[in-house]
């Protein structure tokens, strides 16, 4: 996830996200449409995405055969396989969608806010809220790591929400906001502890109360990097 501040930052990363959802959308003066095959193609893939969403996030990935995807989505396994040389290659394409719509959670609730801190604590806690879905929860908290691979499941994490957060946190520093000596290394350090909350939230047998442990203990530690030094 990540947080973002202000109206042309949060419209950057809106924009970058529906172009990379979105580019058969938009058709230059004289440009062919996609042919009929590639229509297919496109919709195949994305049926097994939506396949990918719905059963990874209900039964998780151990239990969810191709069998099973390929009947969701109304495809042979051999078609899920042309697209997906493995199940694994599936549930990266379905934890990439589930993190998109956790970055937009997120700039949404950070537009809201009143200033970089505060950006960033809201943007945090929208994530938190995710969490507290069942199948966000299986999907990008218990089964990613462990699918993906400690490294691809960082790289992952951090393609979008690490500039990001690095953006929000060099804006606080320059204005005095918070101190941010290396913003680079706080941006992954505050990714590590949102995923640490999100792994507390989901071996929690009170979900909503650690979810606000959580966003309590978050807020703490930015108030203190957000004092300054007598």
């Amino acid at each position: 996830m990540a947080p973002t501040l202000g109206r042309c930052k949060t419209d950057k990363v809106r924009y970058t996200n529906e172009m990379r959802d979105s580019d058969s959308d938009s058709q230059e003066p004289g440009e062919q449409r996609p042919s009929l095959r590639a229509e297919h193609v496109a919709q195949t893939r994305a049926a097994l995405v939506a396949a990918g969403m719905q059963l990874f996030g209900r039964s998780g990935f151990a239990a969810t055969s191709v069998e099973d995807l390929a009947r969701e989505a109304g495809v042979t396994t051999g078609a899920l396989y042309h697209h997906f040389p493995t199940k694994a290659a599936l549930f990266e394409s379905v934890f990439e969608r589930v993190h998109q719509e956790l970055m937009t959670a997120s700039n949404e609730a950070a537009l809201k806010a009143s200033g970089p801190v505060d950006s960033l604590a809201a943007a945090f806690e929208a994530f938190l809220d995710k969490v507290l879905e069942p199948d966000v929860q299986r999907i990008v908290i218990t089964d990613a790591p462990a699918v993906l691979g400690p490294a691809r499941f960082t790289e992952l994490d951090e393609r979008d929400a690490f500039g990001a957060i690095v953006a929000v946190l060099k804006l606080a520093a320059d204005s005095g906001a918070l101190q941010a000596d290396d913003p680079a290394t706080l941006a992954r350090l505050l990714l590590g502890m949102l995923t640490r909350g999100g792994m507390l939230i989901a071996s929690s047998p009170e979900p909503v109360a650690t979810r606000d442990a959580v966003a309590s203990t978050i807020r703490a530690i930015l108030a203190g990097l957000s004092s300054r030094p007598a």
